[in-house]
């Protein structure tokens, strides 16, 4: 079928509106119209080949749509339901048969490298040249994107699902690093390094954990003070102060929790810094592969354990419509963080999202 997608081409490239032809559903595939899609950093980092994903491809990964047509083998949604796109994994490995899909031991290929999970490329020119497509199971910068039972998850229909596409990646990443992996008791202390889109979901999800002191650490203004409306208790600017220093003053022997977000080296070096004795620091920003940082072995040896968390560690089909209760019963406000751009306007959602200017960018597609 005839889609409109928008591909890159090149390293660092343009996000360039074409009119491609989108592969019938396999029998284990789902055609959804998408109506909407959040921006993610993943999709900026792979541009920009931060990460080695085959080129052209076709981004987006944090799909809402609504199921037009399914495979033979699908039992899961039918058309006309409504649905929020997430990552994909295998379901037969042993980490989703244990009930953890975020460890899969198969999933970098069927999200990253551009082909179905049978091998297959989905979009291709009018000529037939492949485009590379399938991104986390989706490729949801276009008009309509093929999906599986196991990357799409059912959600009510009385919220605006222009709204929900970011709980797909990058607030399911935030919230659920807080609520699911790092697991704070109510009264607790955290700190959370980085406050975009995915640093002021986890604020929003310690208040929502119960969290007493909640400390955002930024440099940018606008951040810092949606980080107080969404409910940080205290907020550090870390463009002129040494943020461990100032959160030792507000925590004497450091922080219990800690979140970093940014994926910059120097940022993860400074919670570690800023850590408790026995304390916990969980890493979600994601550099160039390679990236490393210096670490005193004997800091950690007290009992500090530095983990990585994918994807908020969440089981989406359980996790996502929770956190559409929570923002239907005022506890989450996850809106607050989203501004909608037409899909022509994707390149400067993309430009306002690296300055710092937007948040959490949704694009619509009609």
């Amino acid at each position: 079928m005839k889609i409109k997608a928008a591909v890159v081409r090149q390293k660092n490239g343009l996000f360039e509106l074409e009119d491609l032809v989108l592969n019938e559903p396999a029998e284990d595939q789902i055609l959804v119209r998408v109506v909407a899609t959040g921006m993610c950093h993943t999709d900026l980092i792979c541009r920009d080949q931060h990460y080695p994903v085959p080129l052209p491809m076709v981004f987006g990964h944090e799909g809402a749509g609504v199921v037009e047509k399914v495979g033979s083998c699908v039992k899961k949604v039918q058309p006309g339901d409504h649905v929020v796109l997430t990552f994909y994994t295998c379901g037969g490995c042993e980490a989703c048969l244990s009930g953890d899909p975020t460890s899969c031991a198969n999933s970098f290929v069927p999200n990253f490298m551009g082909r179905s999970v049978t091998g297959e490329c989905t979009i291709h020119e009018h000529d037939g040249e492949e485009v590379g497509a399938s991104f986390f199971g989706q490729s949801s910068f276009a008009t309509y994107a093929l999906s599986y039972e196991r990357n799409t998850v059912k959600v009510t229909q009385d919220v605006p699902l222009e709204l929900l596409g970011p709980l797909g990646c990058g607030i399911q990443t935030g919230a659920g690093s807080v609520l699911n992996a790092l697991n704070p008791p109510a009264g607790s202390a955290i700190v959370i390094f980085g406050a975009g889109a995915v640093g002021l979901s986890a604020v929003m999800a310690s208040v929502v954990a119960g969290c007493t002191k909640i400390i955002a650490v930024d440099v940018k203004e606008n951040r810092l003070k949606l980080a107080h409306e969404v409910g940080a208790t205290h907020v550090i600017d870390a463009t002129n102060t040494d943020p461990v220093e100032e959160i030792k003053k507000l925590c004497a022997d450091g922080a219990s929790y800690v979140l970093e977000t940014s994926g910059l080296p120097s940022v993860l070096s400074q919670a570690i810094l800023s850590s408790a004795i026995g304390g916990e620091i969980g890493i979600v920003g994601a550099p160039p592969m390679g990236t490393t940082v210096p670490v005193d072995v004997n800091f950690l040896l007290f009992n500090r354990k530095l983990r990585g968390i994918i994807e908020g560690q969440a089981v989406s089909d359980i996790f996502i419509p929770r956190l559409i209760d929570l923002y239907r019963q005022g506890k989450f406000p996850f809106d607050k963080l989203i501004k909608f751009y037409s899909f022509d306007e994707i390149d400067r959602a993309a430009e306002d999202s690296e300055k710092g200017i937007t948040l959490k960018p949704v694009i619509r597609m009609a």
